[in-house]
């Protein structure tokens, strides 16, 4: 199963993966996990994309696709199947992500498009807290740490990010919309779009999925 899921900031598109890659036996391919473990590992990829990081600038669509293929490339043979998590992020992407696929015999299942309203994301974003040492997500309404300020997993020190906060969340979701319509209709050209309901709780979004994974098995 290959799929593709699209959502605002603060839709639950990680949280949902999280809790599906192990079920589903799938690949979970987050650009920013991704990003972060390349320039950790100081591959050539990951030093280009530091270089772009570092000076403030977007890193470019092709380097992002070439970092996707190089996944692709080394986990094809498994025929796990992948859930792909912040990519595709424009049109050309999607069309990339496609051409990529393609090379290795493979297909796009569906693109789940999770739909959250802004009142929902600014609540989940603004309460969202971070652990500086292993990056385990907390929030301080439904899911908070047994000690406050401290993370469960190894101790860390939790933190808010900088951007999570009302001004900035606002400006990411008019952007977002304005740059991922393309993308929604490109799935949607191909037949391929499903929509949920991404305010409901996480288990009801979860349960919507599985839904549809059947659904699309049968």
């Amino acid at each position: 199963m290959i799929v593709v899921l699209l959502g605002a900031p603060g839709a639950g598109k990680g949280t949902l993966a999280g809790a599906l890659k192990d079920q589903l036996g799938a690949h979970h391919i987050s650009t920013g996990d991704l990003i972060r473990a390349e320039i950790k590992a100081g591959s050539p990829i990951g030093l280009e994309i530091k270089r772009y990081v570092e000076s403030g600038g977007l890193v470019p669509d092709e380097v992002v696709t070439k970092m996707i293929a190089e996944t692709v490339k080394k986990t094809a043979q498994d025929k796990k199947g992948y859930m792909f998590d912040g990519f595709p992020r424009t049109s050309s992407q999607a069309a990339d992500l496609d051409k990529v696929l393609k090379d290795y015999g493979l297909s796009i299942d569906f693109a789940l498009y999770m739909e959250a309203s802004l009142a929902v994301v600014l609540k989940r974003l603004t309460g969202r807290r971070v652990c500086r040492k292993c990056g385990a997500l907390y929030h301080m309404t439904n899911m908070l740490p047994k000690k406050a300020g401290v993370c469960d997993k190894c101790g860390g020190e939790l933190y808010q990010r900088t951007d999570d906060n009302e001004e900035t969340i606002k400006k990411r979701m008019s952007v977002y919309n304005e740059s991922t319509r393309p993308i929604i209709d490109f799935y949607k050209r191909q037949g391929k779009l499903k929509t949920i309901n991404a305010d409901l709780e996480a288990g009801e979004v979860k349960q919507a999925l599985l839904k549809i994974l059947n659904e699309q098995r049968h």
